[in-house]
């Protein structure tokens, strides 16, 4: 089946890089030149694990291409929509300039029967106007939101854990419905659930479920609060809740908060949205979530005060600044921000990460950054870990304490053994725990 994807950031790069590998013949569109040559190269321009892999190996096949026509998108029968929808400056409310760029370029080359498949996260009510600009030329719109985790991008696209396709009634839902079965014909083969709905669900789904993740990290970090002025330990309370079923384990880590380019920005856009709709009261909760998640940040700035006292001319070691391991998205990183925030109060501030160093220096080149975990903690006097990379939360207190000039940590991830890193004659501070 022939496919085209407007747009080749995180999402668009890594749903068609995945579709060809499933056998579709793929053209990737992106008005981003240097983009376009890297991806053609077989390049990722960012760090996905897995995807560098099938770049080359959809690539070799001959299935795989990508360029800044518009117009290559012409002959296929599937054309995906993956463009960004940022947070509007000044605005809690989602841009949609890209979104309606986007169809507007495609307008031309469809025909009629085509099917336009749209991925990004938009507020619920774009859909139902995108359609009539998309039936004009004889095409059909449907909505097949994302559910990618950065760091396991590729297999969510390949092994997803559930397909929605917002349709329309009638027969265009009917074809709509077809060629999206045609799309993840190999998904679906493996009984990946599958819902079928209206638009406005559709567009629901995908914000509803990153408000309900969200307020799911931002209740334990309100509870690590309520532990660190009563001497609880939340991540055994932590435990014990999760055990319910009702519940569960997932997203009840305490620490310094969420961030990247998807919960901050999108719980944002469906507070702005249901206000316009009329039904604010509904999601004002969100509001404390969003509070809850930057409250957490500056704890690790008070906990940093507590410990050194005066933060001027200290050093201070910060391992991490991706928003997430097994990535490099700096967007609304609680890791960046507490290093660009020690650096205004005045810490030496040295900064590290497996992957995030490049981005991160392009925006703040105010900081110092170093090329390894051993360069960033020689001479500190305190250690910040506020990224979970496996190589932080596998470091030895004793050969860390080696290289330090002051054993105090603070674990804003609640990672590391704070047993074993008092044993080595660490001051260990971690989020919620005593």
């Amino acid at each position: 089946m022939r496919l085209s994807v407007t747009g080749c950031g995180y999402l668009g790069a890594v749903h068609a890089a995945s579709m060809a590998e499933l056998g579709h013949e793929v053209v990737g569109i992106d008005v981003d030149e240097r983009k376009i040559a890297d991806l053609s190269a077989g390049r990722a321009p960012f760090f996905e694990p897995g995807l560098p892999e099938i770049l080359t190996s959809a690539g070799a096949t001959g299935r795989l291409s990508f360029t800044t026509d518009p117009a290559a998108a012409s002959g296929a029968s599937v054309h995906f929509i993956a463009v960004g929808t940022p947070q509007k400056p000044g605005s809690n409310a989602a841009d949609l300039t890209y979104v309606e760029a986007a169809i507007d370029g495609l307008l031309p080359h469809l025909r009629p029967g085509d099917l336009v498949a749209g991925k990004s996260t938009v507020p619920v009510g774009t859909a139902a106007r995108l359609a009539a600009k998309v039936e004009s030329v004889g095409a059909i719109l449907a909505w097949n939101p994302e559910f990618l985790r950065e760091g396991f991008a590729v297999k969510d696209t390949i092994e997803p854990d559930r397909l929605v396709y917002g349709i329309p009634a009638g027969e265009n839902g009917v074809r709509a419905k077809a060629l999206l079965d045609e799309v993840y014909a190999t998904a679906l083969s493996k009984d990946t659930p599958l819902v079928v709905t209206d638009y406005a669900t559709a567009e629901l789904v995908k914000v509803s479920a990153n408000a309900f993740l969200a307020t799911k990290i931002s209740f334990i970090n309100a509870m690590a609060e309520v532990a660190e002025a009563t001497g609880a330990d939340v991540t055994h309370l932590a435990d014990a809740i999760g055990y319910d079923g009702r519940i569960g384990r997932r997203f009840l880590n305490a620490g310094v908060g969420f961030g990247g380019g998807c919960l901050p920005k999108d719980i944002r856009a469906f507070r702005a949205r249901a206000e316009e709709l009329g039904v604010g009261d509904s999601v004002s909760f969100l509001r404390d979530v969003d509070e809850i998640n930057l409250r957490r940040r500056k704890r690790v700035l008070d906990i940093a005060h507590e410990e050194l006292g005066e933060l001027n001319g200290k050093r201070v070691a910060v391992l991490g600044l991706a928003f997430k391991p097994d990535s490099d998205d700096i967007r609304d990183s609680p890791a960046l921000d507490v290093a660009v925030s020690l650096n205004g109060l005045g810490a030496h501030v040295v900064a590290t990460d497996p992957e995030a160093i490049a981005n991160s220096r392009a925006k703040h080149p105010q900081l110092v950054y170093a090329e390894s975990t051993a360069e960033a903690l020689e001479g500190a006097d305190a250690v910040i870990i506020v990224t979970e990379w496996k190589e932080y939360r596998a470091l030895d207190p004793v050969a860390v304490g080696e290289a330090v000039a002051g054993k105090v940590v603070i674990d804003g991830r609640n990672v590391l053994d704070a047993a074993a890193w008092r044993a080595a004659g660490w001051t260990y501070r971690g989020l919620g725990r005593p």
